[in-house]
């Protein structure tokens, strides 16, 4: 694979009622800010929000299948959650590669997650073993 400095990559996920309801059940998180939305509609926020890890794990897939690209290896990311994710928003992210050892194919990427309105809701920065 050719990886280069500055090279980016997006990909786009629509949060939907069946994706939080499911990763609530995978992972056994059923916090009422998620699944309730008369408990949602008196937090901060006013109406329910996708968990922080179902909007960040979409930068797992954009690792996986954009760039880097198919097999991928997470080595390490770091996360800042700047605003909530709200079900029925698209979120995408942007991979760019900021730095490349070609001779071991470790890469290190920002990684940017922004909803439909332009807003960054997560930023954060991934290293990665890129495929061979």
């Amino acid at each position: 694979m050719s990886l280069e400095v500055g090279q980016t990559a997006t990909r786009s996920k629509t949060i939907t009622e069946a994706d939080v309801r499911a990763y609530a059940d995978l992972i056994g998180d059923h916090n009422s800010i998620h699944l309730d939305e008369a408990y949602a509609a008196q937090s901060v926020f006013g109406r329910r929000v996708a968990h922080g890890m179902l909007s960040a794990g979409v930068i797992s897939a954009a690792l996986a299948n954009e760039l880097p690209g198919p097999g991928t290896i997470y080595l390490s990311q770091n996360l800042k959650f700047k605003k909530p994710v709200f079900l029925g928003d698209t979120i995408t992210v942007t991979l760019t590669c900021t730095a490349y050892r070609a001779e071991r194919r470790i890469a290190t990427l920002s990684t940017t997650v922004t909803n439909q309105d332009g807003e960054v809701v997560i930023e954060g920065e991934a290293t990665v073993i890129a495929p061979a």
